[in-house]
């Protein structure tokens, strides 16, 4: 049996807590035909769950066709990234080798430092995710909010879509108040 050839990572504490990680996922022998509106949602749901489970959000995805970029960012002391993008990738293959696709071995990732994780900084980077499909002439140049298979997700606020005005404002809202209060609200009364 071969052995697997790793990328090295950051030692763990790198990918905890309110950590930002841009995430590059790509599809084995970068296959393509697995993308469409179903597999997108089954997506989401993967995240949802894993964002959920590990206390993470993610600003910005893109699905391109043979790979795809998730910005996540840790919104709890116990966040964990390598632990949430392991359980991630196991569920997504699962749901991919149903339909004759698989994932490259390991996930690239790029914690973001200091300086890039300025609302300047950080902005650009989810821009730059975002207009993977104008790049890629799936759409055309400034058209990149059309892109069907972009978004977001934060637990608990299906609502917000980074192409909407007012995003980054109410973003960064609902960001400090589950940094502040955690995952999970009492009912009122």
């Amino acid at each position: 049996m071969s052995k697997r050839n790793h990328l090295k990572r950051l030692p763990p504490e790198y990918y905890r807590s309110n950590a930002i990680v841009h995430w590059s996922v790509t599809v084995a022998d970068r296959k393509e035909g697995w993308l469409n509106g179903l597999f997108y949602y089954r997506v989401r749901e993967i995240l949802t769950h894993t964002a959920f489970r590990y206390g993470v959000a993610c600003p910005m995805f893109c699905l391109m066709p043979d790979h795809f970029h998730m910005l996540w960012m840790g919104l709890l002391d116990e966040s964990d990234q390598l632990l949430g993008m392991k359980h991630f990738t196991k569920t997504l293959k699962e749901s991919l080798h149903r339909i004759g696709y698989d994932l490259q071995d390991q996930a690239f990732d790029h914690v973001l430092k200091e300086e890039e994780k300025t609302d300047a900084a950080f902005h650009n980077v989810c821009d730059y995710n975002a207009r993977n499909p104008e790049r890629a002439g799936l759409v055309e140049h400034d058209e990149y909010r059309a892109y069907k298979y972009t978004g977001c997700l934060v637990p608990g606020y299906p609502q917000l879509r980074p192409s909407d005005d007012g995003f980054w404002d109410e973003f960064d809202r609902v960001i400090s108040f589950l940094r502040s209060n955690g995952l999970f609200r009492s009912p009122k009364a």
